[in-house]
């Protein structure tokens, strides 16, 4: 591509390309997608971004062309990949000048500078690093920072490398540009610093941008550029004159107003200071112990006592708070129960940290900690009435403990006081101790305090197990408190029933359970919305604990589940719905069935919710959840709900459909139990299985399930399924079975064989194209004791229950393989009895030693010359199902069933299914469980005898070894 001639024309459609036009935009994307490979095309567009008088848009998307050409093309192994001599050229333009004025721009051409350094710095590129420190010393206030910026992209880049040998190169980087850095960086804060009482806004702006992205720069070195950072003196120097410039910054805030732009990069530069020590110490804990008494003193009291008031502010806390985590929790500084076996660099850590811990200091942050940081604010207690909703999903974490103060101080606490509990627990009892009896409703501030130190014993309930005796504590203190109905006792009702929630699994006795679910009852008609949501959460968390007892729950269950109703129509917001049907779906799956007399209400809401959460996927799949519980509980009742259910299934599993990829893992659950609780097939359920076939294809996490519905499908109706299905069914399997996994395999033969089993005659014929595969496999060895098991179950099935079928399917292998049907008889025999070991199913072991004992009588010699390894699998049978009845001393076959007997069910277990029961007939007639192995070899025996008579019957038996012989006498003992 010429430049001269092709910059005109390749101006011209990036102009086009950024039409809002579609007829416009169109074709100019398809002719800069033909460029891509053409050579010269990002020598163009480099001086296309490069020329600021033209169009800022144009320029913009050249850019963006090129730097996804160096995504695609840069690469020496690429397709179409750009030549030496271009890229050359390409990287010498792009460090020439660093005076590009619009900013969007220069961070996106420092970024595509960065991707290059990715693929060719230092060997194609050594020139760049040191232009970068060149330009950056430049008076040119532009350039310096453009330069700036790209030093911190480029070593950004460097530093994300994982190959050892790039990492050494960065290693070697970092050691010869620190120092260098350091100066930069001191450089330009110490103008910002000096800058900052001059109270000129632009250039304290200027200074400050210089000062983050040189920050930027150190941090990257300084926690990736060194393998033992301790023994540089610059990087140490580096990290312990943080503090000092910390201590300056956060004086520095209070010259700046609260609400511009200097105090949003003022914040952030603070901000990154304390990224440099966290990153520093995940990365580097043993590196970091020279560090650990600074960082906590500094953080400490900062966070803790009056140094911070007035310069802190709710993300710098975060990050203390942080820090101090870290280093609580942090492994490498933990001894072993030996201390002898603990390496010196952890005792030392150990030791910095117990001299710091001590019990004023522990007893201090605590006290804080509950008293001034759990205190809910006004601004809390602002959105409570506001908006009570967004007020239960903040409190509920609905952001990253790592990054909002409430939940952050809540994870501090529990990490101190589980490492520091001996010394913490008696401060915590005390505090309880000072709180007993009702507090006065006129006093906020003393029911925001006991709020705050309830929040405390919530959150330490596992370490204060053995200190508080919480079954008294319940009934003398806790109870009387929830009612008390005053509206300004609200925050104290809604705290004491969230604590209980968090004990309910710890230390909570049984007997008690009544007197909770009564107080339950009551709160879920409290006046405020956040106590009823608060109680919803309690509930659910009493009927997931392991002591949950149905019959002590049912009393309660009509009133809780209308009252749960009535919350779930009354909130408004997604996330507040979702949560209260989940809370519905685990009270729905612990009573089971016991829950059918109240359902009604609910099911005749869940279509209008379902339509009302169009837009909301998650809500969907609350809402596929829920319903999953309610067919598990309806059973066979489920019927009824098929109008709204089924389209639900439909959409959810139908991968042509956008929402699929939230809902499908739920709706494939739901579609399984609809199956299995189905009492008959309907016309609409079977028409679902439509959604199937592209199931299939996706091969994915969810095939197992898929597998499982489809087993339903041939349980509830085999035959209609089978004739609708079987051949789009069948050419889905021949697919999988050529590129599946060995489980995938047998999920598939597995389905084959419950179709034999429910179906011995149409079975065979519907997946007629599989059994070649299942017999060519048996023939060869199947290697997997797994897969072979399935095949010669399979063909254990066909040999026994459809005699015509095996016939022909011999004779079509015979001519496959070039055999005789004898022959290839013959060697499927012995393979089955070589390979009887790999079956373990009992079922599956009786069925091969029917199916072989099928053959007899013959005179076929070929069955006669393997009659002895038939026999040997006989007798194996026999000693897997017979047992001896000690009173008669006879055996009997323990797989017959003779009739159908209803189980009792537990209170703690799930009552049979519809397709539980359907499993049950089908027992019923399989032979399996209707023949008797024992019975079956006799009369089998027998026949043999009489075709050839009783002395070539007696020269056969000489054939089995006389052990077997012996032990198959005696199983037939009284025939």
């Amino acid at each position: 591509m010429d430049l001269n001639s092709a910059s005109t024309v390749v101006l011209q459609v990036l102009t086009q390309a950024t039409s809002q036009d579609t007829a416009v935009l169109k074709p100019a994307e398809e002719q800069l997608k033909q460029w891509e490979t053409q050579p010269g095309f990002y020598s163009v567009l480099l001086n296309i971004f490069t020329n600021h008088t033209l169009d800022i848009n144009v320029r913009w998307l050249a850019v963006l062309y090129f730097k996804h050409g160096i995504d695609r093309y840069w690469r020496r192994v690429a397709p179409h990949a750009l030549s030496e001599e271009e890229k050359t050229t390409l990287r010498a333009g792009l460090i020439t000048n660093f005076n590009e004025p619009i900013n969007q721009i220069a961070t996106q051409i420092a970024v595509l500078i960065a991707k290059v350094a990715r693929l060719d710095c230092p060997r194609q590129w050594p020139e760049l690093i040191p232009t970068l420190i060149e330009s950056v010393k430049v008076q040119d206030d532009l350039r310096q920072h453009r330069a700036l910026l790209t030093f911190y992209h480029v070593t950004k880049t460097l530093a994300s490398k994982r190959l050892a040998a790039d990492r050494k190169l960065f290693y070697d980087l970092a050691s010869g540009i620190y120092n260098f850095a350091c100066s930069l960086w001191n450089h330009h804060t110490d103008t910002f610093l000096q800058q900052v009482s001059s109270g000129n806004e632009a250039a304290i702006l200027s200074s400050l941008e210089r000062t983050l992205l040189s920050l930027k720069v150190l941090r990257k070195l300084t926690v990736n550029g060194f393998v033992e950072p301790h023994k540089n003196m610059e990087v140490m120097g580096f990290l312990h004159g943080i503090f000092v410039r910390l201590k300056q910054f956060l004086e520095c805030s209070r010259n700046i107003g609260t609400d511009n732009v200097c105090r949003d990069r003022l914040e952030k530069t603070i901000i990154l200071f304390t990224k440099v020590l966290l990153d520093f110490l995940d990365q580097h804990p043993f590196s970091f112990t020279p560090l650990i008494q600074r960082s906590l003193e500094f953080s400490v009291s900062y966070v803790f006592t009056e140094v911070g008031e007035g310069v802190t502010f709710e993300r710098f806390i975060v990050q203390c708070m942080n820090l101090i985590k870290m280093i609580v929790k942090n492994y490498a500084y933990k001894p072993s129960k030996n201390f002898e076996d603990s390496s010196p660099e952890t005792l030392e850590a150990h030791k910095i940290k117990m001299a710091f811990f001590t019990y004023p200091t522990l007893t201090e942050i605590c006290r804080r900690l509950v008293s001034h940081y759990f205190l809910l604010t006004e601004e809390e207690l602002t959105m409570w009435e506001e908006d009570p909703e967004g007020f239960t999903v903040e409190e509920t974490g609905g952001d990253s403990w790592k990054y909002s103060l409430r939940p952050c101080t809540e994870v501090l606490f529990i990490d101190i006081f589980h490492e520091y509990n001996q010394t913490l627990t008696p401060v915590l009892l005390e505090m309880m101790q000072t709180l007993q009896g009702p507090t006065n409703v006129e006093d906020m501030n003393a029911l925001l305090i006991k709020d705050a130190v309830y929040n405390a014993v919530g959150l330490a309930a596992y370490e204060l197990f053995d200190s508080v005796d919480f079954d008294q504590w319940f009934k003398n203190q806790l109870l009387p408190e929830l009612q008390v109905i005053h509206n300004r006792y609200k925050p104290l009702r809604r705290r004491v029933i969230w604590l209980i929630g968090q004990w309910i699994s710890v230390k909570f006795k049984s007997d008690l359970r009544p007197m909770l679910y009564e107080a339950i009852c009551n709160l879920l008609q409290d006046q405020d919305l956040v106590v009823r949501i608060e109680t919803a959460t309690t509930l659910k968390l009493t009927v997931d604990d392991f002591e949950f007892r149905t019959d002590q729950f049912l009393p309660y269950l009509e009133t809780m589940f209308t009252l749960l109703f009535q919350l779930l129509q009354q909130v408004t917001e997604c996330d507040t719905k979702m949560h209260v049907l989940h809370v519905l779906s685990c009270v729905i799956e612990r009573v089971n069935v016991q829950i059918r007399p109240y359902v009604g209400c609910l099911v005749q809401y869940l279509p209008l919710l379902w339509k009302q959460s169009e837009e909301h996927n998650m809500l969907r799949c609350a809402i596929l959840t829920t319903l999953i519980h309610l067919v598990q509980g309806l059973g066979a009742d489920s019927k009824n709900l098929y109008p709204f259910l089924l389209p639900v299934i439909q959409l959810s599993t139908d991968v042509s459909q956008p929402p699929h990829v939230y809902l499908l893992e739920d709706g494939l659950e739901l579609w399984l139990v609809t199956l299995e609780n189905s009492p008959c097939v309907t016309p609409e359920l079977l028409r679902i299985f439509q959604n199937m076939s592209p199931l299939l294809e996706l091969s994915s996490e969810n095939l197992r399930t898929c597998f499982k519905i489809i087993n339903g499908y041939i349980f509830l109706s085999s035959t209609e399924f089978l004739q609708t299905y079987a051949v789009g069914l069948c050419q889905s399997f021949c697919e999988l079975l050529k590129e599946i996994t060995t489980e995938g395999q047998v999920q598939v033969l597995k389905v084959v064989e419950n179709a034999l089993k429910v179906n011995p005659i149409l079975g065979p014929q519907m997946f007629q194209p599989i059994f070649p595969y299942v017999f060519k496999g048996i023939i060869e060895g199947e290697r997997y004791p797994v897969v072979m098991s399935t095949y010669l179950g399979v063909m254990g099935r066909v040999l026994l229950q459809n005699t015509s079928f095996f016939s022909s399917l011999l004779n079509e292998m015979a001519h496959k393989f070039n055999q005789e049907m004898d022959q290839l008889l013959g060697n499927m025999i012995e393979m089955w009895v070589d390979r009887m070991d790999n079956i373990t199913q009992p079922e599956r072991r009786k069925l091969s030693a029917l199916a072989l004992l099928s053959l007899l009588p013959s005179d076929n010699s070929v069955i006669q010359d393997k009659f002895c390894g038939i026999i040997n699998i006989s007798v194996e049978g026999l000693h897997d199902v017979m047992t001896e009845d000690p009173e008669t001393g006879t055996y009997k076959d323990c797989m017959l069933m003779s009739h159908l007997e209803e189980p009792k069910v537990t209170e703690d277990e799930e009552p049979p299914t519809e397709q539980d029961k359907r499993k049950k007939m089908l027992a019923l007639k399989d032979p399996v469980h209707t023949v008797s192995l024992q019975q079956f070899i006799y009369e089998k025996l027998k026949a043999q005898q009489e075709i050839l008579g009783e002395q070539g019957f007696q020269s056969l038996m000489e054939t089995v070894d006389t052990e077997i012989v012996t032990q198959l006498q005696e199983f037939l003992q009284g025939f």
